[in-house]
């Protein structure tokens, strides 16, 4: 078994080369948010990831292993709710509202400019459809948002200035 136990958060700093011939590893929300588990890569090696806890690992990050040798993430497709405002009468502010009322509930969720994204719950489906927006079961990568107060974690397109 191959031990990982360093990530590049999207690869950064590393040659595009580098990362196109890098094995790759497909995985869901679930296992993405353990520090420690076992994978097997795209190139049939048996992985033991050992991340310093309460990492979490995007799709896009990149593990190191012990031999040097270079694993790029994907987000694997899972099941998930995509949730849209309605077509005859609703509007983008309607988005803005589920997702307040999702994060009152701490629900994991991914923003999107058109659309959200949370994993299956029957009695959020029928909250969101009682607040008339189309909810509907797809099977596509999930990526929730960190949190504001994420230590450590790294968001998608995050960046810092003083304000």
């Amino acid at each position: 078994m191959l031990t990982i136990n360093k990530l590049i958060p999207q690869g950064q700093g590393l040659a595009p080369a580098l990362l196109k011939r890098a094995a790759t590893l497909e995985l869901d929300w679930d296992l993405r948010q353990k520090s420690r588990f076992e994978a097997l890569d795209s190139a049939g090696r048996q992985l033991g990831v050992f991340l310093p806890r309460g990492t979490v690992v995007r799709g896009g990050d990149v593990l190191v292993a012990e031999d040097g040798s270079l694993v790029r993430v994907d987000a694997a497709p899972q099941a998930v709710l995509r949730i849209t405002p309605c077509l005859q009468h609703g509007t983008a502010f309607d988005l803005t509202r589920a997702a307040y009322h999702l994060g009152n509930r701490h629900v994991p969720i991914e923003l999107k400019p058109d659309h959200l994204k949370i994993e299956p719950d029957h009695v959020l489906l029928e909250m969101l459809r009682a607040m008339h927006l189309t909810v509907v079961a797809v099977n596509e990568p999930f990526e929730p948002e960190s949190g504001a107060y994420a230590l450590g974690a790294h968001a998608h397109g995050a960046h810092s200035h003083a304000h």
